[in-house]
Parts: C-alpha cells; structure tokens; sequence
C-alpha cells in the first residue's frame, strides 16, 4: 500500500486556518482528505460543511472528505485512520492534521520519524504556516510559538495582509525571511489557495529526492568571496519589524528573535566521517533547540550531490542527482534554531572539510 502523505497546518491563534481548512474541504477539487483537528483548537470546522453527526469521532464531510479529533493521542487517531482505510471502511487519500494555535509544531513532526507504525503508512509531506498580518509583530515578539510555527515552515501563508500597509507587509516578510529563509512565501486573501500549493509540497522527505529552492539562500551581493555567509538579526538591527515604539518614552525596543536561520557554505568537500560524527554530537547537545536544518553537500567519495535533513534529533541523508558537468560544487546548509551556538557550528562543520 502506498504511504498516505501528512500536511501540519499550524499557525497561532487567529492566523486563518480554519478558513482555509474550510476552503480545502469545502471546494469541489475531488481529493478526499481527512482532516485531524486539536480538539482544544480555538473553532471547530463549521456544521454547514459536515453532513452527519456521528457518535464516532469521526465524520463524513458533504464532498467526501472525513473530520476527526483528537480523542487521545495523535498515533492513536493515525493510526485508526490508517486501520479504517485498510479495512475499506474509511475513503481518503491524504491527512491534514490542525494544531492548535499555541502548539509547537515539532513534536507533530516528530511522530512520523519516531514511531515505526505510523512511518511505515504515513509519509509527511510539509509544515504550512499561516501567519497573521495584522498581529503577527506582537505575536512574533512575544510568543516563542509563533516563532517556532515560522521557524518549522516548509510553506508559509500571509493572511490579513490587506489590513496592513505595503510597508508593515514588507518589514513582516523581511523578518520572516531571517527567521526561516527556505519557506516559500506568499499572501493570501480569506483562504484563497490553490491546492498545489498546499499538497505534494515535498518538503519534509527525509529519505527521498529532496529539490533545493532554485534561490536556495542566494549569497547577498554584498557578500561573494566568503566561504561562510550569514545575516542574523541583532539587538543593534533597527528593521520596522521589529520595532515597537512605546509612546512617550522616546525609544524604541528593538527586538531580537531567539528563531534565527544560518547558513553555510563550503567549496571544499565534507570528509563523510567527521561530518557524521560533528552532527551527531551537535544534535545531541542541541537537538531540541535546532527546528530544521537542511543542505545539499558535497562530499567526498562521490559524484552525487548528498541532500540532507533534519528535525531536532532526527536526521537523514540520501544521494541526490550527479554534479553536472562544469557546475561549481559547493555545499550548502541552513540551520534554522533557537539560539544555535553559530561559531561552534561553523568551526565543527569547517573541521570536518577535507
């Protein structure tokens, strides 16, 4: 049986994604989706779309898709998805699974990678994010969710942008793009989005051909000699984003986020030992701060690119396409954390050079 791919819709509270998961499950696209929601999520998915109640958690939608929530535990609900669909009980071909506005999306992510049972039926696809125009400045200042639902993205949604100047639009995007530079991103109007761009996104395949962004972290024109190239954000950086003036005290707060991205670049090829054993200890010490981390690498020993991937503790690696003939071959990775130790890294992975 093939794998039943998994999307994490999260976003924090009022970003829009029960609007778009209406959107998803209420348009007439053909695709039957069963859509997992937190039960503690802050509304449930509208009764006007829902054709019956049943006494089950389960319920069948009028376009053919079902809605669950969470009784218990998230394994539990996949896995009885996946018992129902195997038993042909249940008709779906894909999982979209609605977190809870404060949920950190990670241990979400996680599921799929730890437990056997589910990785052998369920491949997860990608994380969308949405994030909300209007608030996100004081969503992203102060709560560590928000930056962490940014910082996992694979996809990210801009809502209520339309409430916003294209100024505050701007320095929001600016912000966003230091926090997590690998997510696409993009606004939408009240959940308007093509399926494509929610589905089959591929950004989550830890084991299978991973295709880099084509402006994977292009090198700022400032910046072409370096073997290293970075851009964080600092307490003396002064980005509208990330100001917020209190009247009357004639200053302003300038914020630093604890989500930051990094990224690495070496023409010289990665010794494969060494870079195994600095990244197995990094993520021991660090796994819980590093939300992704991704490259395509250039190691010895072989003609084809390496593309690797990660999540807090869990990582993977896979050969990916021959260098081309007279291509520059050049590693690359993002490190996408909070509070990552950026010299440590960079002298370890600059250790593990042949």
């Amino acid at each position: 049986m093939s794998l039943i791919p998994a999307t994490i819709l999260t976003g924090f509270l009022g970003s829009g994604k029960t609007t778009l998961l209406k959107r998803v499950l209420s348009e007439a696209h053909g695709q039957k989706i069963a859509v997992v929601e937190n039960e503690f999520g802050e509304e449930n998915i509208d009764n006007e779309i829902l054709v019956a109640d049943t006494t089950e958690n389960i319920i069948q939608m009028s376009n053919g898709c079902i809605c669950c929530t969470i009784r218990d535990d998230l394994r539990a609900t996949l896995q009885d998805l996946a018992e129902k669909k195997r038993k042909g009980e249940l008709d779906f071909e894909r999982v979209v699974i609605e977190t809870t506005g404060l949920a950190d999306p990670g241990p979400v992510a996680q599921t799929f990678f730890m437990d056997d049972e589910i990785a052998e039926q369920y491949l997860l696809d990608s994380v969308l994010t949405l994030v909300d125009a209007k608030h996100a400045a004081e969503q992203l200042n102060e709560r560590q969710e928000a930056r962490r639902q940014v910082g996992f993205a694979d996809q990210i949604f801009i809502s209520k942008s339309d409430l916003v100047s294209e100024d505050e639009l701007s320095a929001l995007t600016h912000r966003l793009k230091h926090m997590n530079p690998r997510a696409p991103m993009r606004p939408v109007h009240f959940g308007e989005v093509a399926l494509k761009e929610v589905f089959d996104l591929r950004g989550f395949n830890l084991n299978a051909k991973l295709d880099i962004d084509p402006d994977f972290l292009k090198v700022d024109d400032h910046d072409h000699g370096h073997e290293h190239h970075d851009h964080a954000h600092g307490e003396h950086c002064n980005h509208p984003s990330h100001q917020h003036g209190h009247e009357g005290h004639g200053h302003h707060h300038h914020h630093d986020d604890d989500v930051k991205s990094f990224v690495y670049r070496a023409t010289r090829p990665f010794v494969p030992e060494k870079l195994e054993d600095f990244l197995g200890a990094i993520v021991q010490v660090y796994g819980p701060r590093m939300l992704r981390y991704k490259g395509v690498l250039h190691m010895e020993g072989t003609d084809r690119k390496v593309i690797f991937q990660g999540v807090h503790q869990l990582m993977g690696s896979d050969l990916g396409p021959v260098w081309a003939e007279g291509e520059q071959r050049t590693s690359k990775m993002v490190f996408i954390g909070i509070d990552l130790p950026k010299d440590i890294l960079v002298q370890g992975l600059d250790q593990s050079l042949a």
